[in-house]
């Protein structure tokens, strides 16, 4: 059995290595669309948890969210820590800056 992952020390790119190792053949065999039927389910129960659920359930459904998407990001072939490095790394896409200005510029 392997070293289970702490919190503090899990990288993105950890966290995507982490989910392909234990689940990249099912995932694979089950395809895009039925993960992302999946990931919609979790993000319902999410939806859910942020009108009534409990501080433990909350958790519990933005981790389940979170695995679920980097699911889906592996088995796109999509590294997630790059995309969101070249998306989100020099500021805001939209105005560019650090603190986003997008409504407070004329």
């Amino acid at each position: 059995m392997g070293k289970p992952m702490t919190a503090n020390a899990t990288t993105l790119s950890d966290l995507q290595a982490m989910i392909e190792k234990m689940y990249s053949d099912k995932d694979r065999e089950r395809g895009v669309a039925p993960t992302f039927m999946w990931f919609s389910e979790e993000v319902g129960e999410l939806a859910s948890a942020l009108r009534e659920g409990s501080p433990e359930e909350l958790a519990a459904e933005f981790a389940d969210v979170l695995a679920w998407l980097v699911t889906l990001a592996n088995i796109s072939g999509v590294n997630l820590t790059d995309a969101v490095a070249t998306k989100y790394g020099h500021g805001c896409p939209g105005c560019g800056s650090i603190v986003c200005e997008c409504n407070t510029k004329p």
